[in-house]
């Protein structure tokens, strides 16, 4: 993956508040909105995540209390995170984090800084994926309501709720911001083996910021607290693959506002990257290798590994959004 050295960043698209620590609860803030059920308090509002690291939390949980890792199901009923972190949501302590992208922008300029840094390559990633919806939006007679990326460290104050790092990337609905603190990253290869490549984590960004793309759609109002291998929850993370996807087939020729293109190449090594991890990241594969072992599908709400790489790849080889409708269609994979 290469950026175009003359493109111009603009880091405003980004809140950086990796220095103050945010001001989260205590214990769990609540968890991805795919993987919790929808409604209630804290995270369990967001609307929707990876469903990583909640997985890690869990298991970090019960092997401090003691309880065993047979109800790790990965689900929203029963004895699965959702109602495990119900059990340990605490209430926001300390004030939030102050966004300071002062250094963000001394650094992250041009497409060149993209090249040699890894926070400029998230700046480009994040512009790239709002130009292009922005567009997309426009053609279709409509207006695209861009939604900053907080970077947070540690825990963060969101409408949602309080978080903290174990609920992983999310989009919050109620103040239309995506989250992540980037040590994600990081575990995302040491935990679950998949990769950290940098377009492995433009996917990433790109998935979240199709939930916005499907909240401001009204997509997301569909989706109830349903669980299980073709409900709405499963469907609209498919849905959000599939829009990374999209994006993903169009980012060589997105501009930046003074039409210059932003990314110059994507190679089948960056895209078999991203479907790698996206073979990592599903219900089934989650629930094996971090759970208690058995995948359960009535728990599932993010789909399997294969669906998730068979969405984004539909996304990829099309390019076309309305071929994302995983609502309406009997054959999700």
């Amino acid at each position: 993956m290469k950026f175009n050295d003359r493109a111009r960043l603009d880091t405003s698209q980004i809140q950086d508040r990796r220095g103050g620590g945010g001001g989260g609860g205590g214990g769990f803030g609540g968890g991805l909105g795919g993987m919790l059920p929808r409604g209630g308090g804290g995270i369990g509002k967001a609307g929707g995540g990876l469903g990583l690291l909640l997985v890690i939390g869990i298991v970090v949980w019960q092997m401090l209390s003691g309880s065993g890792g047979s109800s790790t199901s990965g689900g929203p009923t029963g004895s699965g995170p959702g109602n495990v972190l119900s059990n340990m949501r605490g209430g926001a302590s300390g004030a939030p984090a102050q966004a300071d992208n002062s250094q963000l922008a001394a650094n992250c300029r041009t497409g060149a800084d993209a090249n040699a840094n890894s926070d400029c390559a998230l700046v480009a990633i994040v512009n790239s994926v709002q130009d292009y919806w922005t567009a997309e939006f426009q053609q279709s007679g409509t207006t695209y309501q861009q939604a900053p990326t907080v970077w947070f460290q540690g825990n963060a104050s969101t409408g949602c709720g309080p978080a903290t790092s174990g609920v992983g990337p999310f989009y919050c609905p109620a103040d239309r911001q995506v989250y992540v603190d980037l040590s994600f990253f990081q575990t995302l290869k040491t935990q679950f083996k998949a990769n950290d490549e940098p377009f492995t984590q433009a996917y990433v960004l790109a998935h979240e910021y199709g939930h916005h793309v499907q909240n401001l759609l009204g997509t997301s109002s569909r989706v109830g607290q349903e669980s299980g291998p073709t409900s709405g929850s499963v469907r609209l993370e498919l849905q959000a693959d599939c829009y990374a996807g999209v994006w993903a087939n169009h980012a060589s020729t997105v501009p930046d506002a003074s039409g210059e293109v932003l990314i110059t190449e994507i190679t089948d090594a960056d895209v078999r990257a991203a479907l790698d991890a996206a073979g990592k990241i599903g219900d089934d594969y989650i629930q094996e290798n971090l759970g208690n072992g058995t995948a359960d599908p009535s728990s599932f709400t993010h789909g399997t590994s294969a669906q998730r790489q068979k969405w984004f790849t539909t996304g990829f080889q099309g390019g076309n959004p309305s071929q994302c409708n995983t609502f309406d269609t009997n054959d999700l994979g």
